[in-house]
């Protein structure tokens, strides 16, 4: 939904797909940290057996 809504804003200029492109970004940015019950404020731990 995210890349269709840019697709169609970056096309036509639509303010409304622009508007729908921020609101899943914004929602999509809330569930990642709520799904693994981190908070904005706490640190990432890395994940055991991968390197960087």
């Amino acid at each position: 939904m995210k890349d269709f809504s840019w697709k169609y804003f970056a096309l036509t200029g639509d303010v409304e797909s622009y508007l729908l492109y921020k609101e899943v970004e914004r929602n999509r940015d809330s569930i990642d940290t709520e799904a693994i019950g981190m908070g904005d404020d706490e640190e990432e731990l890395p994940i055991e057996g991968i390197e960087l």
